[in-house]
């Protein structure tokens, strides 16, 4: 299949690529669009790995509050420049985010937040658990694991199912967004509150 400027530009317009990156993906794929996404999609998830340890000094902190006024949140998202953080697709990022943090009130950003003594309560309630059911071996192991891996989307946002679309969690969502614009990406921080609540 010939690569077109029409394929061109309908390419860029589904996945925000630039003109060349395009039009390459676009001739290893044969003309077939599908591929050619699934080709971009690919190489910038690689290239996302590249840019973890760029500086992310720019960025924006959105605030929620949920209607009744009785959950509110502010989540800090960061970027590598001004330009991407003024986007529409920056801002639309950072309020699914701010809704995932008011609908799972999750404790902590990434896995590595996660204080070792609490991951070790954890495991250790959840051995004795399974063990009191009859769980030994590489049955316990494995049922442990899930355990393990049960709490981690319960408590991290970046591991937890979206809330709108339960097959992509949220570090999927922020790995495909820093792909698509070619930053770096972070998730700052956030905060939960709870009129009355203790979080």
């Amino acid at each position: 299949m010939e690569v077109t400027a029409r394929t061109v530009k309908e390419l860029r317009e589904r996945t925000g690529a630039g003109m060349m990156q395009c039009k390459k993906a676009l001739g290893e794929a044969g003309g077939d669009m599908e591929k050619a996404v699934e080709i971009l999609r690919k190489g910038g998830l690689a290239s996302v790995a590249k840019r973890a340890e760029r500086a992310v000094a720019e960025g924006r902190i959105e605030a929620y509050i949920h209607p009744g006024n009785r959950i509110g949140v502010l989540v800090e998202l960061n970027c590598e420049t001004d330009f991407v953080a003024r986007t529409e697709d920056f801002s639309r990022l950072c309020r699914e985010l701010a809704l995932q943090v008011a609908a799972t009130s999750p404790r902590w950003v990434s896995s590595e937040d996660v204080p070792p003594a609490v991951l070790e309560e954890q495991v250790a309630k959840a051995r004795h658990r399974l063990t009191d059911d009859g769980l030994a071996g590489e049955e316990l192991e494995k049922s442990l694991q899930k355990e393990i891996e049960r709490f981690h989307e319960e408590n991290v946002l970046l591991r937890q199912p979206n809330i709108r679309d339960g097959s992509r969690t949220i570090g999927d969502m922020v790995t495909e967004f820093a792909a698509k614009v070619g930053e770096n990406i972070r998730v700052g921080r956030f905060s939960y509150f709870r009129l009355g609540g203790t979080a």
